[in-house]
């Protein structure tokens, strides 16, 4: 079977989707990679605060160029930008939250991940698909 017609089958969300989720992995690795490794030396809000940011340029390329199939923008990167000061936010709180009520360090990101890509997902795909 050819793959790009089994592709052409799906429709244009769930692939938007299924490329988001491979970007979200690529992302988030990049992201607890940094985080682990400078959590060795550095404070657990630098570290995670590091590997964000390093997380961050990598996804808005990959989101632009595969998951939306768009080129970066000011636009975009505005909307971009601004829905990860969100998304920024909800994963320092979280974090803060899971760690107080006892998830080792090494193990809070994760149910922080489970919150809040969905939640970015919804609002990138706004701004990405948002009328010129």
């Amino acid at each position: 079977m050819n793959t790009n017609s089994f592709f052409q089958k799906i429709p244009q969300n769930w692939q938007e989707l299924f490329r988001f989720g491979v970007v979200g992995v690529v992302a988030t690795g990049i992201h607890y990679g940094v985080y682990l490794l400078l959590n060795l030396w550095i404070w657990t809000w630098l570290a995670y605060t590091i590997g964000y940011a390093v997380s961050f340029c990598i996804n808005y390329l990959l989101t632009n160029y595969f998951t939306f199939r768009t080129k970066p923008s000011v636009k975009n990167g505005a909307g971009f930008a601004l829905s990860h000061v969100i998304n920024y936010t909800l994963h320092i709180l979280l974090l803060e939250l899971f760690l107080w009520i006892g998830i080792p360090e090494v193990w809070a990101p994760i149910p922080v991940y489970a919150i809040v890509i969905p939640v970015n997902f919804l609002i990138l795909r706004r701004f990405f698909h948002a009328k010129k």
